[in-house]
């Protein structure tokens, strides 16, 4: 009788086919395009410019509102500038000083509260020549007060920047 040894029998797992990976497959795969641009091509990028640019022209010529505001610009800086002018002819013993001292104080702080916020004005030679001046006059008030004269070479300087300003404005600068 042949005796039934106890042995251990090992059990491998069954092989586990690998998987695969999906391929994925179109018909509809364009060839390569050519680098150079084919007449179709040229045509289409042509007409799409073309009609771009003839919806934007409008966009291009100033409108009827920024004339106006330019024309409101051009007032409102020719106001300040003859308001700077008599303030600082005036003598420094005359009795209004003061008062034209506020005046000018008051103009000049709602002129560069109205134009500073303006983009297309930040660029223009007359602005920032007005607004020097502006900062200059100001800033002598405030510091040695209304009575105060205002040296010669700053008022030299503050008049020359008004005259320049006076051109730019005349040139729409």
């Amino acid at each position: 009788m042949a005796s039934a040894s106890p042995t251990a029998t090992l059990l491998k797992p069954s092989p586990v086919p690998p998987q695969h990976k999906p391929v994925i497959t179109t018909a509809s795969v364009s060839p390569p395009r050519r680098h150079n641009l084919l007449r179709r091509d040229f045509l289409s990028l042509s007409a799409a410019s073309t009609l771009l640019l003839t919806q934007s022209l409008p966009f291009l010529a100033p409108s009827p509102a920024s004339a106006a505001e330019d024309e409101e610009y051009v007032k409102d800086t020719s106001a300040v500038i003859s308001k700077v002018r008599t303030t600082l002819s005036m003598e420094r013993t005359d009795p209004n000083v003061a008062d034209a001292v506020a005046e000018l104080r008051e103009a000049s702080n709602s002129w560069v509260a109205k134009y500073r916020k303006e983009k297309a004005l930040l660029g223009k030679a007359s602005f920032r020549d007005i607004y020097s001046a502006l900062n200059a006059v100001s800033g002598h008030y405030v510091s040695f007060g209304p009575t105060s004269p205002i040296p010669a070479k700053r008022k030299a300087r503050i008049l020359e920047e008004m005259e320049t300003a006076e051109k730019a404005l005349s040139r729409g600068r």
